[in-house]
């Protein structure tokens, strides 16, 4: 790999916008699918929502659950699995099969027409004004994941994500906790080896934008308050420059895919609750209540005073360093 030749810079905005990207691929196969049932004649089904209107939806939807991994060359890379149900207008939450007509190879080719014409074009950034263009590259793989009987099943759906939802940055080298101003350069390098680019493309990418030559001249608040009123879109970047830009979840699902997280952690704690209540006489509490608000006396006001006028007084210095480094920075040109 040529360093110098490499854009470190839109790799790490891939790995930012990905899962934007992939939220636009899901929405052009459901609907790739969608206009497939209206050329066949298969008419759109009518459901009634909670509020108890009816609407009419497509006859087929597609569930997915999806775990991201990062390669050796610190690109993210997803593995989805997909699962096309139909739609029972009486039970619209059942799992049903598709209508006939619609098969497991025409999800494979709107797949494939998905990744071909979604793309996502990133906001403007300073070193960018038109942004970058983030798509899918030429490794679209697709298969059909049965076991060896012919059925899908709960098995093997599951080592097939666990597979991969126990990779994190590990497989590209880096290995850190979140990135900090005091932590950075132990990583960042713009001449440095491939993983220390990336991170410096992050923490530059990241860098606080929207003040122009005229603003510089201005005192500290009156640029934080600028920023604070033109957030930056890719500010995230600092925050994540110890994934590499990746900011998303390892493992994401659509609700109807399989049991919700939510149902688990209520079943999780269900669990304990009873565990405990057989064990011993413990009361659990279920409601807060609100009890009031202050110090209980005045010494704990006292310091809690002191510790936000220390706290103030550092923030202000802070601000006339950054001024003043600034002015420096002018004066030297």
């Amino acid at each position: 790999m040529c360093l110098d030749c490499y854009d470190h810079d839109h790799q790490v905005v891939w790995n930012y916008f990905s899962g934007e990207l992939w939220r636009r691929t899901k929405q052009a196969i459901e609907r790739h699918l969608a206009a497939l049932c209206r050329r066949r004649g298969i008419p759109h089904v009518q459901v009634v929502t909670d509020s108890g209107k009816v609407r009419r939806v497509p006859p087929v939807r597609v569930s997915h659950g999806k775990v991201a991994e990062m390669q050796r060359r610190a690109a993210v890379h997803f593995h989805a699995l997909l699962r096309l149900d139909g739609v029972d207008p009486d039970a619209p939450d059942a799992f049903v099969p598709p209508p006939a007509g619609i098969t497991v190879d025409d999800l494979d080719a709107a797949v494939h027409a998905a990744a071909r014409q979604i793309t996502v074009t990133t906001p403007p950034h300073p070193d960018r004004p038109q942004g970058w263009v983030v798509a899918w590259g030429q490794q679209v793989d697709v298969r059909h994941v049965n076991s060896a009987s012919g059925e899908l099943t709960d098995d093997k759906v599951a080592a097939y994500l666990a597979k991969y939802a126990t990779k994190a940055t590990e497989a590209t080298g880096h290995q850190s906790t979140r990135l900090t101003p005091a932590t950075v350069d132990d990583y960042a390098d713009p001449e440095g080896d491939h993983l220390a680019r990336l991170i410096d493309a992050c923490w530059h990418l990241g860098r606080p934008t929207g003040t122009d030559t005229a603003s510089r001249a201005a005192t500290a608040d009156d640029r934080q308050a600028s920023l604070d009123t033109k957030p930056n879109a890719y500010a995230g970047l600092r925050r994540w420059a110890h994934m590499l830009g990746f900011g998303g979840h390892f493992l994401t699902k659509a609700r109807r895919y399989s049991v919700t997280f939510g149902l688990l952690r209520d079943t999780r704690a269900t669990y304990r609750r009873a565990e405990d209540d057989d064990a011993t006489d413990l009361v659990t509490v279920g409601a807060l209540s609100y009890a009031g608000s202050g110090w209980l006396t005045e010494g704990d006001a006292l310091l809690a005073n002191t510790a936000a006028a220390q706290r103030r007084e550092r923030r202000r210095v802070g601000r006339e360093e950054l001024a003043h480094e600034a002015w420096l920075t002018r004066a030297a040109k």
